[in-house]
């Protein structure tokens, strides 16, 4: 299931994982496993690349970078799969992102006697283009009937959804603004206006999709394959 009508998708070149996430989601969908547990998971892989990271294992992490992303993607599938879309999900989902954005940015700094200003900048500078991204897809997504777990403007807590715990929404939502808060100001101070455009082109969304968490994670495994470091 995509997180747009078909008329409004777009070529994500962040989003490669898809296909393998949609099987992995169908298997799971007559099971007791939640997208929670599925998102726990791809916090599991990113660890495990990381430990192979330090131990000189590249291609084994490369391998488990790439099953974090296609996790990733597997849980909001399984979400939409089992119609139990929660905000739950999508705040785990994020604060876990970033928190293992900023340990691999910390590895490699250790890895290669990088200073760790330099490691902190590029984390940050990452976390920007991931913002800058989800900012226009989610812009999409509230327009044309996609997926609306995310909002455009993250700064109201969401009631709780059917079958969630309202006291765990409200402090998924503190962590998600205490991490993701200086970069939503950020972006939205970049470009006002962009709430107010009546749609975005298929090209200049696939332009922005290279700035997606999956495809950055896709370079830095290529990297590491290659002992790029």
């Amino acid at each position: 299931m995509s997180k747009l009508p078909k008329t409004y998708q777009f070529l994500d070149l962040s989003d490669y994982g898809r296909p393998i996430a949609r099987v992995i989601a169908n298997a799971l969908k007559s099971t007791s496993v939640t997208p929670v547990d599925v998102t726990i998971s791809f916090v599991f892989s990113g660890l495990i690349g990381v430990f192979c990271m330090l131990n000189g294992y590249y291609f084994t992490a490369a391998f488990f970078f790439i099953l974090k992303s296609i996790l990733d993607a597997a849980d909001g599938e399984l979400a939409r799969l089992k119609n139990t879309p929660s905000y739950t999900g999508r705040f785990l989902d994020s604060v876990s992102d970033i928190i293992l954005n900023f340990i691999i940015f910390t590895t490699l700094s250790y890895l290669t006697n990088t200073s760790f200003l330099l490691a902190f900048l590029a984390f940050f500078g990452i976390q920007l283009q991931g913002t800058l991204y989800n900012y226009y897809y989610v812009i999409l997504r509230n327009r044309f009937e996609g997926d609306t777990t995310s909002r455009i403007f993250e700064n109201t807590t969401p009631k709780a959804l059917p079958g969630e715990n309202q006291k765990i929404v409200n402090s998924l939502f503190f962590l998600y603004q205490l991490l993701y808060g200086v970069f939503d100001k950020i972006i939205y101070a970049l470009d006002k206006e962009a709430p107010k455009a009546k749609r975005f082109p298929k090209w200049f969304m696939k332009l922005i999709s290279t700035f997606g968490l999956g495809f950055q994670l896709l370079i830095i495994s290529l990297l590491l394959v290659l002992r790029l470091k």
